[in-house]
């Protein structure tokens, strides 16, 4: 029975596709020779997409809790919900339209790990636009009698979303980060 690798469901990538993270594990990649440029770069978007989904979740707590203002917390929801989203659907097509196809071929016992970050990536559309309305119901809500109930369901929603995102991240780190290493000056 073959597993059921969909990003909703693993916990990380099957061995098979772990070929060159056990050949350059990740406690060596910044200290490898062509981690500067590219990989570096790429690892600081990854980063800045979990700082603010790490933003977006405490905000939400913070309101839950009483420690801020329904519309101080609008305003920073707003800024951080619509770069995240608007920033990672712009990287996702950057990596299928550029990085992904000039990496596929390099090693080819990875071609299904790049199906597999293809089809995270289509699934994590639908959770994009799930969170985009899940935000603006909670930007509408504010002032209102079901700000708190909207604000509640935001943050099961970035729990949600922190999930399959971080989830997704780790596994693309994990198949891109040492076949870029390995292959750079191939690149």
């Amino acid at each position: 029975m073959t597993p059921d690798l969909s990003l909703a469901r693993r916990d990380g990538l099957p061995d098979a596709l772990r070929v060159l993270t056990r050949e350059l594990p990740r406690s060596g990649w910044e200290a490898h020779p062509n981690f500067d440029g590219l990989v570096r770069f790429w690892m600081q978007r990854h980063m800045m997409f979990r700082d603010l989904l790490d933003k977006l979740q405490g905000g939400q707590r913070a309101l839950l809790a009483g420690e801020v203002e329904g519309r101080a917390q609008a305003r920073e929801t707003q800024r951080y919900a619509g770069f995240l989203l608007n920033q990672l659907h712009g990287h996702h097509q950057i990596e299928d339209m550029h990085y992904f196809p000039a990496l596929t071929g390099l090693d080819p016992r990875l071609e299904e790990g790049f199906a597999l970050l293809d089809a995270d990536h289509h699934a994590l559309d639908g959770h994009i636009h799930d969170m985009a309305e899940t935000t603006n119901r909670f930007l509408q809500s504010v002032g209102g009698a079901d700000e708190r109930e909207t604000a509640g369901r935001l943050e099961t929603a970035l729990d949600g979303f922190n999930g399959f995102l971080t989830r997704h991240l780790d596994d693309e780190e994990d198949l891109v980060v040492p076949v870029i290493l390995k292959f750079a000056p191939n690149l």
